[in-house]
């Protein structure tokens, strides 16, 4: 039986094996940063705006979600912004991908939410497939643009 649950301080470990496992699939393991302490204070600390969840299949763990809420100034109303969605290898397929997003539409659906939102990387065809069979529509009119590291600071001293 596949459940989803609220992540909880004592998941971190968890979660950040997962986005270990992820990151290397996306091919940027060398990109991670992030340690136990660093999740438990941006996901469980007091001042935390992102949210995670657990997927458990017959009482073992084999995914997770991170999210966080946005805002809309065109509808005036917020949303829902799924960071990564994850499942071990081993598992896709069992519906467990499918039951995290349901999940998630539900807390967005409890939160008001007019729009429930992500990223896919453009080579990542089994999960544009996955995507697309869940009704998502890709947005392709729009660029993502980020900025971080040196540039990021130069700007915000007005470099």
């Amino acid at each position: 039986m596949i459940e989803v649950r609220k992540a909880e301080r004592g998941d971190a470990q968890t979660i950040l094996r997962f986005i270990c496992e992820l990151a290397d699939y996306e091919k940027a393991a060398d990109e991670v940063v992030a340690t136990v302490q660093t999740i438990e204070q941006s996901l469980f600390g007091p001042d935390a705006v992102a949210h995670a969840v657990i997927c458990t299949r017959d009482g073992a763990t084999i995914g997770f979600a991170v999210y966080f809420f946005n805002y809309s100034t065109w509808l005036g109303k917020r949303g829902l912004f799924l960071e990564d969605l994850y499942v071990n290898p081993s598992h896709r397929g069992s519906g467990a991908g499918k039951e995290l997003l349901s999940h998630l539409a539900g807390i967005a659906v409890s939160h008001g939410c007019e729009r429930f939102e992500w990223n896919v990387l453009t080579w990542n065809e089994p999960a544009i497939a996955f995507y697309d069979s869940s009704g998502a529509i890709a947005q392709s009119e729009w660029v993502g643009y980020r900025i971080s590291g040196e540039a990021l600071s130069a700007l915000a001293r007005g470099d």
